[in-house]
């Protein structure tokens, strides 16, 4: 996350050059993509006929004072864009709504709303996502319904902002990130609101206009460098009663692996944010059917991994007690990122199906999650830590070397790479930050669950009938809700 009204980070000069050309894809038809010198260029031979590094991945955006954390994944012989065309290889709202218990036909409130802050326009943003949803079965989300509002930094409708120049592609980073929201809130609204271009001045005017139109939460899959007297930056941040979800970084403990200096970024080491780090998800025999260890470095043409870092100046919150840092550290919660296991994105400019990772996964993905769960008005990392028994520990794994193993390696607990873990949804549902760690939360059928021996406040007893959990106790059993937390 590159920062604003601060330094650019070595010269920040762009590091890629990018052009704009045609291809032809399945079917004869011919698409524009955007192409990253010697990292990102759309690629559509069959995927069955062409060797493939499955750790190739490259950053979407290039330049600017601040950066989406996008990766997408690339051919390690040529570093294009393994563009899928028809058939979409990476994991679908379905395989996350399993991995994290996320039951698609609920939400604590009737119509929950994501605002997702972005810089530039994108013409083609309400087809894009209208080919991802009608894909995988998901409920119909247009301008015209009213599920989707597209909006500019001053919070109107028009004129929006023009598509990015070729060598700062943002359309990817859109269409991951309102994919993202619809596979963790199907009934979710959408607000994206766009950014003229993406330097701080803007982002954080984009910021503004996002709370002011009241969501229930804020999504910022993007940052810059930690500017060294935050006190102005931070006040686009603290919007009480709305929770901001940041994305971590992409490279590693203190941007180490970053082309463009080290150093925490911002905002994710924001008072106001809840900082967001990445997994690698894959499927396995465990009860959970699932596994997840930090995301790990990948790559050898552009190295990446989940972000963690210490502030150089933000305060240390009190609930950040096993943090070795003197200030806030990143991250708070974690979900999958590491583009090696990333998810399916549709961006008809990169010749339809691509397969995208980075923490600008994460970040929307759990700002959608908190949406559905009712859990929007919770601002601070102290909610998860209070909490941190409801989620999955993710215990191995590391993102580079630090002065301290916590920073840079997973482990029982919090850790700098994935936070406190990653989220499972059923549990989260109903709670407020009173119902700690070693409590028990009530599922409102079959009494509180205990993993701290707790007994449970009796909530659910009202929100269990009201969200009809009968559904969901016949497709997963109750043990889905009530069990001593375990590693991922």
């Amino acid at each position: 996350m590159r920062k604003a009204v601060l330094f650019r980070r070595g010269s920040f000069a762009p590091q890629r050059v990018a052009t704009r050309l045609a291809l032809q894809v399945a079917g004869g038809f011919a698409v524009a993509c955007s192409v990253l010198s010697g990292a990102a260029v759309a690629d559509t031979n069959d995927p069955s006929t062409v060797a493939d590094d499955d750790t190739a991945s490259a950053a979407v955006c290039g330049s600017g004072t601040i950066r989406c954390l996008a990766h997408v994944r690339t051919r390690a012989s040529t570093g294009r864009i393994q563009s899928h065309a028809t058939t979409p290889t990476g994991l679908g709202p379905s395989d996350l709504q399993d991995a994290y218990q996320i039951d698609p036909a609920v939400t604590v409130t009737a119509r929950p709303t994501v605002a997702i802050v972005i810089a530039y326009g994108y013409s083609a943003l309400a087809s894009d996502l209208a080919v991802y949803r009608s894909h995988y079965g998901l409920p119909e989300c247009t301008i015209a319904s009213g599920c989707l509002k597209v909006v500019n930094q001053s919070g109107s409708t028009s004129p929006l902002p023009a598509n990015p120049p070729v060598s700062d592609d943002w359309t990817v980073e859109t269409a991951l990130d309102v994919d993202m929201v619809s596979a963790g809130c199907p009934k979710c609204n959408i607000i994206v609101v766009q950014a003229t271009d993406s330097s701080d001045v803007n982002m954080y005017a984009a910021e503004d206009a996002a709370a002011a139109l009241a969501p229930n939460v804020i999504s910022n899959s993007w940052g810059g460098t930690e500017p060294s007297d935050p006190a102005s930056a931070e006040t686009h941040f603290d919007h009480p009663g709305i929770a901001i979800f940041t994305a971590a970084g992409d490279a590693g403990y203190n941007n180490q692996y970053s082309p463009n200096g080290t150093g925490p970024d911002y905002p994710g080491t924001s008072t106001h944010v809840i900082a967001v780090g990445a997994t690698r998800l894959v499927r396995a025999t465990n009860t959970r059917g699932w596994t997840e260890t930090a995301w790990s470095v990948t790559g050898t043409r552009d190295k990446s991994a989940g972000g963690s870092a210490c502030s150089a100046s933000i305060a240390k919150p009190s609930y950040q007690s096993d943090s070795p840092c003197t200030h806030k550290a990143t991250t708070d919660i974690s979900a999958v990122g590491d583009p090696t296991t990333g998810v399916a994105v549709y961006n008809a400019a990169n010749a339809g199906w691509i397969t995208v990772g980075g923490t600008s996964a994460s970040a929307p993905l759990i700002a959608a999650i908190f949406a559905a769960t009712g859990n929007g008005a919770q601002t601070s990392g102290a909610f998860i830590a209070a909490n941190a028994s409801k989620l999955h520990d993710v215990v191995s794994g590391n993102n580079g070397t630090c002065p301290s193993s916590k920073l840079c390696n997973a482990g029982s607990g919090w850790d700098g790479p994935t936070g406190y873990g990653t989220p499972n949804a059923t549990e989260l549902i109903g709670l407020t930050s009173a119902d700690a760690s070693g409590g028990g939360s009530d599922d409102g059928f079959f009494g509180g669950c205990s993993a701290g021996g707790g007994a449970g406040s009796g909530l659910g007893a009202v929100l269990g009938f009201a969200l009809m959990w009968g559904r969901r106790y016949a497709l997963r059993g109750p043990h889905r809700r009530c069990r001593a937390r375990s590693p991922a």
